[in-house]
């Protein structure tokens, strides 16, 4: 149930198009909206919204805990908190490797 898959070359995609795609109503993405400060799609002028790539990842995410995993909302939003910290923890190690491994080489050329 990828929205991706199915419009691999769109840039943007309606509301309609994403509510169909995951099966859901469009009232309910509006309401996720409200309740994942994250997932915030542009909106037009006529208030129109369009949802980006980036904004499907989001909503697959939520839509995995709440609907396929059972989570609540607040539970839901916890747990991507709590992704998002371990994401940035797994960046920081991996830097702080990159970090280690390049002053290594340094040594190591130095010694040569």
């Amino acid at each position: 149930m990828n929205l991706l898959e199915k419009f691999p070359l769109k840039r943007y995609f309606t509301i309609g198009e994403v509510a169909d795609a995951f099966n859901i109503s469009a009232s309910l993405l509006r309401y996720w909206e409200g309740e994942f400060p994250s997932l915030n799609p542009t909106k037009n002028s006529r208030g129109e919204r369009s949802y980006t790539r980036q904004n499907i990842l989001q909503i697959q995410q939520i839509y995995e805990l709440v609907k396929v995993r059972g989570f609540t909302l607040r539970g839901a939003i916890l747990e991507m908190d709590k992704m998002r910290l371990e994401e940035k923890k797994k960046k920081e190690f991996i830097q702080t490797l990159e970090n280690l491994r390049k002053s290594l080489l340094d040594m190591k050329q130095r010694l040569s």
